[in-house]
């Protein structure tokens, strides 16, 4: 391993001495002797150890003596180890400055201040892995997958993800304005998100009367520091209330700690059977098995979406091989590796890939998610939700924008017969029906006071669980089996 850290060191100090030489009018004004990329037709010279220690630091003493301008000697070293986890490839690898350790220690404590979303690096573009429930990021509507091209009006191409993230975090009160590249959206369009104090409530319980059964339900925010505990407590306050079945809820959860997984794991899944696998870099593996005595009386049945990531999926894929349980949703993310924060001694410190993990029956989900035993969508307006108007629509104009307003009119009730953002008079004849019942305006404009009051609407539809499709069949499944 030190061996690998050594050439990914003179790697990255190499392509800083060799890799740029000037040319101004077809002369070359760099080196009289530039030295030529290897195409694969020369033989590269194995260093020793000792050897390559000895360019590293040849390489970081010339940088230092003869580049045209001063140096800063931790910046130098701090972007060698910042190089050596870009050689990697991995989108969850990453080396945290102290301010953004501290960040992420922070983020997977019981609260920190930003706009709650787990960011991350997807098809070399810095990404929205996925918002948390409830946050800031979900209310404005960002999603799963979503690329952030530019934050507060400038653009990130080229930054890394600690760098956008300490862009995007702020004071509470504070706004940030993301510009986001979806799939299946033309343009990319401005987010205006405020910021806030994000309490990470990790575990909330709630009951639902189902056709004379009492349905539980644990819904896991998080998986910080102490989620195992807090499923404990909930769980045992719901049995003693005297559920006749459960629902476990890991939608829009962006995982965390792997302990927390396997400790929920101790307490639903049946003794004896894994929670998860760990494949290890030698190819071993070790099997986490539940310590749980016997099996629950009641059926359970999970809920996941494709927010569901890391921790989430882990447990999922638990309830669904170990546990022989239903999971209704949509497919889960697809991360099937695990981290591991590594602390230097100033307080900065290494994200990087350890480990793979792979499901009770030995799958990998990585790239792929945990796939649900019941499809269950929610309604169309629930993936509509990010209602940027900067300018006046009228009739006959075209947008995304308007087709995002077109779904959430007609989920709120406003008959306006397409969602194609074609602004025909049916959708000015719903848009005028809305300003009136809002006590708005009614020009039949789709103006930026009109599309704030829409998205409030319907962000408050979409938190009512009666409008929750796939909460419902979660529930009314767990009442089926019930009463089998």
């Amino acid at each position: 391993m030190k061996t690998k850290h050594l050439v990914w060191t003179v790697a990255v100090l190499a392509a800083v001495l060799v890799g740029g030489f000037f040319f101004i009018g077809g002369m070359n004004t760099g080196s009289p002797n530039p030295i030529q990329p290897n195409n694969g037709n020369e033989s590269v010279v194995e260093l020793s150890d000792d050897e390559l220690m000895d360019k590293f630091e040849r390489a970081l003493a010339t940088i230092e003596s003869e580049y045209v301008t001063e140096t800063d000697r931790q910046q130098l070293i701090e972007g060698a180890i910042n190089g050596m986890v870009e050689t990697l490839n991995d989108p969850f690898s990453d080396y945290m400055d102290v301010s953004s350790a501290t960040d992420f220690q922070q983020s997977l404590s019981s609260h920190f201040e930003g706009i709650g979303a787990e960011v991350g690096m997807i098809d070399g573009n810095v990404s929205i892995i996925s918002p948390m429930r409830e946050s800031p990021a979900e209310k404005a509507g960002l999603l799963p997958n979503d690329a952030i091209i530019a934050i507060d009006g400038e653009s990130i191409e080229g930054w890394s993800v600690n760098e956008a993230v300490a862009n995007i975090r702020g004071e509470g009160g504070t706004t940030v304005t993301l510009t986001i590249a979806r799939n299946g959206v033309k343009e990319p369009f401005d987010v205006k998100i405020e910021r806030d104090t994000i309490e990470v409530e990790s575990v909330r319980a709630d009951t639902f009367e189902q056709d004379g059964k009492k349905i539980g339900r644990l819904e896991i925010t998080s998986f910080s520091e102490d989620v195992g505990t807090q499923f404990e407590e909930q769980l045992q306050n719901l049995e003693e209330d005297g559920i006749d079945g459960l629902v476990i809820d890991v939608r829009g959860n962006p995982g965390g700690y792997l302990e927390g997984a396997t400790k929920i794991g101790d307490a639903i899944i049946p003794e004896g059977k894994p929670v998860v696998q760990i494949e290890h870099g030698n190819g071993e593996i070790d099997s986490y098995l539940s310590k749980m005595k016997g099996k629950k009386p009641y059926p359970v049945v999970g809920l996941i979406n494709e927010s569901s990531a890391s921790a989430s999926e882990i447990l999922a894929a638990a309830l669904k091989e170990s546990g022989d349980y239903d999971l209704v949703g949509e497919t889960t993310f697809g991360k099937g590796t695990v981290q591991k924060s590594i602390p230097m001694d100033d307080g900065s410190a290494l994200k990087i890939t350890t480990d793979r993990w792979l499901t009770a029956g030995g799958n990998t989900i990585d790239q792929e998610g945990v796939e649900p035993t019941v499809k269950q969508r929610q309604p169309d307006y629930f993936y509509a939700v990010a209602l940027t108007v900067e300018e006046t629509f009228v009739k006959d104009q075209v947008s995304d924008q308007i087709g995002n307003a077109q779904k959430m009119l007609t989920g709120l009730g406003f008959d306006v017969g397409r969602d194609d953002g074609y602004f025909d008079e049916q959708t000015e004849e719903a848009i005028i029906a809305f300003q009136q019942s809002h006590d708005l305006q009614a020009n039949g404009e789709l103006n930026e006071e009109t599309a704030g009051k829409l998205q409030e609407d319907i962000l408050s539809h979409i938190r009512d669980t009666a409008n929750d499709e796939q909460l419902k069949r979660a529930v009314e499944l767990a009442a089926e089996q019930a009463s089998q």
